[in-house]
């Protein structure tokens, strides 16, 4: 039977979709503009059958007349004619996890854009989805409208992934990239992305890089056949760095960014996310404004690059209509790309890679001060690659001083910031800065 017959004679796919902001109404907005369409990619109609949001009234810019409505998420979940549930709520407790519950329980497919919900809770919702015969979906959780989800379990099956990486929070690098074009410091650009609505009501899920660590989580599991491991996630935000060390990295060629990077190694699975420095020319130092990036390294492929919007209305709405679209075409899938109780436990292990590290410190106008510095690095086995020092600020008696190691051990580098304080010549806390090869 053609797609076109099968769109005219099989029945509607029925969606119940939880949760009305900005990616659910983008969700409305594509079936109502797309219908036709969207029934002859999946081989039958998809219709939305009802909604649920905390307010029916709040005016959404979309027409939601022709829908059923539920006040309770649960209740949504569990209607006779819904057959797949679409959690568009958010967090990892409370409704959307007792919603995505309920709905795999009473026997339908789910599809979500919530990742910390995934990366907390996956393992045991993919586990009861596959006992009661449903699938779980959520191409929309990790990078808004990049297709990483799909490229790792199908595209990439045949491969075995080396290692992930990525810029996977918009605001993030809208902040660090803002000032770095336009000469500001973080207070003032975390307040301009606060006005223009980019943070989360909680910031720190952003810039602490927790949003950020939610998808790498998700991301290692695919790669690595394993369960989703959040709590063993590296996490460092973008907090500590200054315009000054922004300047200071692109005086030598490189752009910060706050990368998420999972390796299996012979020690275990490491996950990180952490403020690193990359090669300007790089395609992750190219990377400009919210714009997320996703590298993916296969045994067989070599580099994979998946560059797009990771966030708003439209790209994550698209995300989630295409898990959608997979459902309608009865493609059934694990959830993380094997079977759930096949999934190993990881060992999470630190990393341990070499790396040349970028060290940023205030040195005191003293005596001596630099060869103390020295003396601390080469006692911790570490050896200078650059050192440059900056204008001396005469009223605080100090001088910006910048080293760029060889490449050497996280170890090696922690032994040294804990020991630089103690020489008595430096004032303020040292930063340090992976510098990642991509």
């Amino acid at each position: 039977m053609s797609a076109q017959n099968q769109g005219q004679n099989a029945s509607p796919l029925r969606l119940g979709i939880a949760g009305l902001g900005t990616v659910g109404i983008g969700t409305v907005k594509i079936i109502q503009k797309h219908a036709a369409l969207l029934s002859q990619r999946a081989g039958r109609p998809i219709a939305i059958t009802a909604v649920s949001a905390r307010d029916r009234m709040k005016n959404r810019d979309a027409d939601l007349s022709g829908y059923g409505w539920e006040e309770d998420a649960r209740a949504l979940a569990q209607r006779e004619d819904v057959d797949v549930f679409v959690e568009l709520i958010g967090g990892d407790e409370g409704v959307a996890r007792e919603a995505v519950t309920a709905a795999l329980k009473a026997g339908k497919d789910v599809v979500t854009a919530n990742k910390a919900l995934l990366a907390i809770h996956g393992q045991e919702l993919a586990e009861l989805a596959e006992a009661h015969g449903r699938v779980i979906r959520f191409e929309a959780a990790v990078a808004g409208g990049i297709p990483v989800i799909k490229a790792m379990t199908e595209s990439l099956a045949g491969n075995e992934i080396r290692r992930v990486m990525g810029v996977m929070n918009g605001t993030c690098n809208y902040i660090l990239t803002r000032m770095e074009n336009a000469g500001l410091p973080y207070e003032e650009v975390f307040e301009e992305a606060r006005q223009l609505g980019y943070l989360e009501a909680d910031p720190t899920l952003d810039v602490g890089g927790i949003d950020a660590s939610h998808k790498l989580a998700i991301l290692a599991a695919i790669a690595f056949g394993t369960r989703p491991s959040f709590d063993a996630v590296e996490i460092e935000g973008i907090e500590r760095v200054s315009i000054d060390d922004i300047r200071r990295a692109a005086d030598m060629g490189y752009r910060i960014k706050l990368l998420g990077v999972a390796q299996m190694t012979g020690r275990g699975l490491e996950q990180r996310m952490s403020p690193c420095l990359v090669p300007a020319d790089s395609p992750l130092g190219q990377l400009q404004g919210g714009t997320n990036m996703v590298v993916i390294e296969g045994d067989s492929v070599g580099q994979i690059v998946l560059r797009g919007a990771g966030a708003g209305e439209g790209p994550t709405a698209s995300a989630v209509m295409s898990d959608v679209v997979e459902i309608a075409r009865g493609v059934r899938m694990p959830s993380f790309g094997q079977p759930a109780l096949a999934l190993a436990r990881p060992q999470p292990a630190r990393t341990a890679v070499p790396a040349a590290y970028y060290i940023r410190l205030a040195l005191t106008d003293k005596p001596g001060a630099l060869a103390k510095v020295a003396s601390v690095l080469g006692d911790s086995g570490i050896s200078i690659d650059r050192m440059r020092q900056y204008g001396h600020q005469q009223t605080a008696g100090v001088a910006p001083v910048l080293i760029v190691t060889h490449k050497t051990t996280p170890e090696a580098i922690d032994h040294a910031i804990e020991a630089l304080p103690k020489t008595g010549v430096i004032a303020g806390e040292p930063v340090e800065l992976r510098i990642e090869e991509v």
